[in-house]
């Protein structure tokens, strides 16, 4: 069986803008992984072939499948190179519209550079696999050296999918002035006045976690916060206060964060007041 050029990049085109609309609206991760395969790991360096190599005996189908494989792999890292140092960003959707950009674009000049050819040379997929046999030595090397690389490409990506490495959990813990910027805290306040500053906890743990804040002036506890219950990646910024209850300078006013009900302190953040 035999498929044509203009065939081959039609249908990839298409397939390519079914599965990035797929991909978009059904944010499951197991269809992402499943439909994802194909458009990351074959179309882009199935494509690349076809515009570098588009004549019929320039490459047999074995070989131009397993290095469709190692292709669109050194393409893709390509890509998230270049979009490591854009405005976009490496995003789900920075990437798939990046591929899908790339296959049009490749097989369009895939199309332009074959199109004026005879259609003796007109590159077409032969699946008759009965011609193995008949293939030089060197050639069926180069492809049996091909086809293993991809099944070890494949299967470590496989397996980076499936036990995905999990980082140490931790937890962001910080102080933003009122207007939600890391400027502009309380410094300067009279004796009586309250300051006001933004609490912000981020819960990178992995887990629910119960949190909760003891606030010291000079070492001495002035209020507290919470319990508050963060989900995994969850964010909490709140408005705390604190009254200053003597006069002096260069006052430390310290928030302690407490984790899980521990009664060992988790983290700290501190400013400094002049109390007048």
């Amino acid at each position: 069986m035999k498929i044509r050029l203009n065939i081959a990049l039609l249908a990839i085109n298409i397939l390519t803008i079914i599965l990035v609309l797929v991909i978009s609206f059904f944010p499951n991760v197991v269809i992402r992984v499943v439909l994802g395969l194909p458009l990351v790991l074959f179309f882009p360096g199935f494509v690349l072939l076809a515009a570098l190599f588009y004549r019929k005996n320039s490459m047999d189908t074995i070989a131009r499948t397993a290095l469709s494989f190692v292709l669109s792999i050194a393409v893709v890292l390509i890509i998230g190179l270049i979009l490591n140092y854009t405005a976009w960003g490496i995003t789900i959707h920075s990437v798939l519209i990046s591929l899908a950009v790339f296959i049009v674009l490749v097989s369009l000049f895939a199309w332009f550079r074959q199109r004026k050819l005879p259609d003796e040379e007109i590159l077409a997929a032969d699946f008759d696999f009965n011609s193995w046999g008949k293939q030089k030595l060197r050639s069926r090397v180069i492809s049996v050296i091909l086809i293993a690389v991809t099944l070890v490409t494949i299967s470590i990506l496989a397996n980076t999918i499936a036990t995905p490495k999990r980082g140490e959990p931790y937890t962001e813990f910080y102080i933003l002035g009122l207007d939600g910027k890391a400027v502009d805290y309380p410094s300067d306040i009279k004796m009586g006045d309250t300051g006001s500053v933004i609490l912000g906890i981020i819960n990178h743990e992995q887990k629910v976690t119960d949190y909760s804040v003891e606030i010291k002036i000079a070492g001495t506890i002035n209020g507290d916060f919470g319990p508050i219950t963060l989900k995994p990646e969850e964010k909490s910024e709140n408005e705390v206060s604190f009254t200053p209850q003597a006069v002096g300078d260069h006052q430390e006013v310290e928030y302690i964060l407490y984790k899980d009900e521990q009664s060992e302190p988790y983290l700290n953040v501190h400013l400094w007041i002049n109390v007048k």
